[in-house]
């Protein structure tokens, strides 16, 4: 019955989060939407920090399994192109909880959790939120041990990678790139190939691959 009712208030502050955003979502906002009563907030959460952070879990573990429940091919590099649709999609499905993970105005305890990539091989020092960016750094090693692209050091092409695609989400986010997909078609899909070829693929073959995300993801789709 406990985790039940903790459960509960999860699923309430993500839906409240989604609909009305983060500055919507309080101790009596997450009660009312549950049908409980605040002290029951307070018991399993003890305040909104412990609310923010069981909210930072549950979407972290969600867009771990958007990353990879993509599955895997004999591919390398199709499998990246189908990862970071998936990542986009994620973002775009609902921008708040994107925001809240990976934004510049995340509350405190978020940030908090932040580490240098460069430095230690990971986005957060929280072992369960690190498994996202320890599928990306899992793809580069894939296309790196592949040959199709080069050695240049697993965690500088992971933190490259992320980069292009978090910005070019961002950006899409904010509405520089319409709502007809062409974030992705004009925008990110381009983007990444000039990338993966610069990196040492050859445009035929990244082209190739690109296709082939493609065939997978309107098969998924």
């Amino acid at each position: 019955m406990v985790s039940d009712i903790r459960e509960r208030l999860i699923e309430g502050g993500m839906r409240v989060l989604e609909r009305d955003g983060l500055q919507a979502l309080s101790v009596r906002s997450l009660a009312a939407e549950v049908g409980t009563s605040t002290m029951a907030v307070y018991t399993h959460f003890g305040g909104m920090t412990g609310v923010i952070d069981a909210l930072a879990n549950e979407a972290f573990a969600r867009f771990t399994r958007a990353l990879t429940d993509t599955g895997q091919t004999d591919d390398p590099v199709c499998d990246f192109f189908v990862m970071g649709a998936a990542y986009r999609a994620f973002a775009l499905a609902d921008p708040q909880r994107y925001q809240l993970i990976f934004g510049t105005t995340s509350p405190a305890s978020v940030i908090g959790q932040r580490t240098d990539v460069t430095s230690t091989g990971s986005a957060t020092d929280r072992a369960e939120w690190a498994d996202s960016f320890a599928a990306l750094r899992h793809a580069v090693r894939r296309m790196i041990a592949s040959g199709r692209i080069r050695d240049d050091d697993e965690l500088s092409v992971a933190s490259r990678l992320w980069s292009l695609v978090h910005g070019a989400v961002m950006l899409e986010l904010a509405g520089f790139f319409g709502h007809e997909g062409h974030g992705l078609t004009h925008v990110l899909a381009p983007l990444t190939v000039d990338c993966i070829v610069g990196m040492g693929d050859t445009r035929t073959h990244t082209l190739r691959s690109l296709t082939a995300a493609g065939e997978m993801l309107g098969r998924t789709g």
